[in-house]
């Protein structure tokens, strides 16, 4: 009876491994953990170097791509203010109260808010998540010249057309205006949505990650765990 009593003490008061917690499941999930760690350590040494410069890259390449597609969008869809030739070289607004440039920059501001959201999204599932800030470096620098792209783009569409209409017209003339974006300040949507994007994915996958810590946590009953019992 009393070596019974003592291997029950010792039994209670062993350290509880994840083996002994778990089982195969325990140490399947030990070995998933060193795994992680170890990959975690291969990171931080530097070993997946060319991996975050090819992350950065292709956040740069993509945002730039993403931004010669809005420039086109925005060369499509904004309209211009109707003009009329009144000299050689020189053309002015038939209607001086035209909306045509307000809503051409309307326009602007809508796309590259629309592109700032797919920057920040597509970009922290698919570079952040594995490459961290330095994705999300050149997310938001890609993103402000996405911005600069779909402004250039745009305003270069019809150009051509335009100056040789304004060169070559008779007087009264009538013709379209080329697109420009008057309020230079909407080029700062693109990259601050990004940014805002990227900052409340992290910020939730944190939380997450803090819930399920918490959860496996509290998973682990203390009583449950310990009772060893003794035929």
């Amino acid at each position: 009876m009393a070596e019974l009593g003592i291997d029950h003490a010792r039994a209670r008061t062993a350290p509880l491994t994840a083996p002994a917690l778990h089982g195969r499941g325990g140490r399947a999930r030990q070995d998933g953990y060193d795994r992680a760690e170890r990959s975690g350590r291969h990171w931080a040494r530097g070993g997946l170097t060319k991996g975050r410069l090819a992350a950065f890259v292709a956040a740069l390449a993509g945002s730039a791509v993403l931004g010669i597609v809005a420039g086109l969008v925005w060369a499509a869809v904004a309209p211009r203010a109707l003009l009329q030739e009144i000299a050689r070289g020189e053309a002015q607004a038939v209607n001086a109260e035209t909306s045509a440039f307000i809503v051409a920059d309307a326009w602007f501001c809508l796309i590259t808010a629309v592109g700032g959201v797919i920057t920040g999204v597509v970009g922290d599932r698919v570079l952040v998540r594995r490459a961290g800030w330095v994705a999300a470096a050149g997310l938001v620098l890609g993103a402000a010249a996405a911005a600069l792209l779909a402004m250039w783009v745009g305003e270069n569409v019809g150009l051509g057309s335009y100056n040789h209409l304004l060169a070559s017209s008779a007087a009264g003339t009538f013709f379209h205006a080329s697109l420009a974006l008057g309020a230079k300040s909407l080029l700062a949507f693109w990259p601050l949505l990004t940014s805002v994007v990227i900052l409340l994915a992290e910020s939730g996958s944190r939380r997450a990650a803090r819930a399920a810590g918490s959860a496996v946590h509290e998973g682990q009953d203390p009583s449950e765990a310990g009772g060893v019992s003794v035929d």
